[in-house]
């Protein structure tokens, strides 16, 4: 029987306020509705998988998931972390009819810092700049002919990121993120952005509805790797 996913992360909400030199940040639990669309092939000489499932595909397949993420901030410097990880399977048949499974496991770690370029009442925004460290392992398991390879593929990107935050009253603001990898060193190309509408009754909790979209397309030789995942989310944010 397959593991229920966990699908939770800390996403990126509303800043906390503080006085001057001290740290704040925050951490949040969130469901992602995450659709999977892309090519894999996964070695050379592999036939090339076209990959297009919906949000209750992906989790039919799914073996289980966690994601996790934060932010802080002490004055105008600010960090950031993310880390990522799922497993999905596969059960199917290859040409002529021979059973077969199919295995992904995939986790991704992010670190930036940068610096709060603009500091309004009602509006800030944030520069940065880090890696993403992915690494991707793809196996395929044919039994009944004693076949059975798992390739990996382990990769970092530079980035560049910004960071917008923009209060609408006391309890609503909207947040966008948006980073993108300086391709040659790692993938090709990759991205990632996310919006969110937040609202904060009260307290230290923040809860966040909106969209996250993340990216990459990686090519090395015989294997390539272009995938996109992209839904909904909801959070619900702890700030400290």
């Amino acid at each position: 029987m397959k593991a229920t996913p966990l699908l939770l992360a800390l996403a990126l909400a509303a800043p906390a306020h503080a006085d001057e030199g001290e740290w704040t940040g925050q951490v949040t639990p969130y469901l992602w509705g995450s659709a999977l669309g892309g090519t894999l092939t996964p070695f050379t000489g592999a036939p090339t998988v076209s990959i297009n499932k919906s949000f209750s595909e992906v989790l039919e397949d799914s073996d289980g998931a966690f994601f996790i993420s934060g932010f802080a901030r002490r004055d105008r410097l600010v960090l950031l972390a993310d880390f990522s990880t799922s497993s999905s399977s596969k059960d199917g048949r290859v040409p002529p009819g021979i059973p077969a499974e199919g295995k992904l496991e995939q986790s991704s770690l992010t670190l930036a810092a940068g610096w709060r370029v603009m500091d309004e009442e009602r509006f800030t925004i944030d520069l940065l700049a880090g890696l993403r460290r992915w690494d991707i392992d793809a196996q395929v398991d044919v039994p009944l002919v004693g076949v059975s390879r798992s390739p990996g593929l382990r990769f970092t990107d530079p980035l560049v990121a910004a960071r917008a935050n923009v209060a609408l009253s006391p309890k609503w603001s909207l947040l966008g993120y948006v980073d993108a990898g300086i391709g040659g060193s790692g993938s090709d190309d990759t991205t990632q952005w996310l919006a969110t509408l937040n609202y904060q009754p009260g307290g230290r909790w923040v809860f966040s509805g909106g969209l996250r979209v993340l990216s990459v397309d990686y090519r090395d030789g015989g294997t390539r790797l272009d995938v996109r995942l992209a839904g909904p989310l909801l959070g619900a944010s702890w700030r400290f």
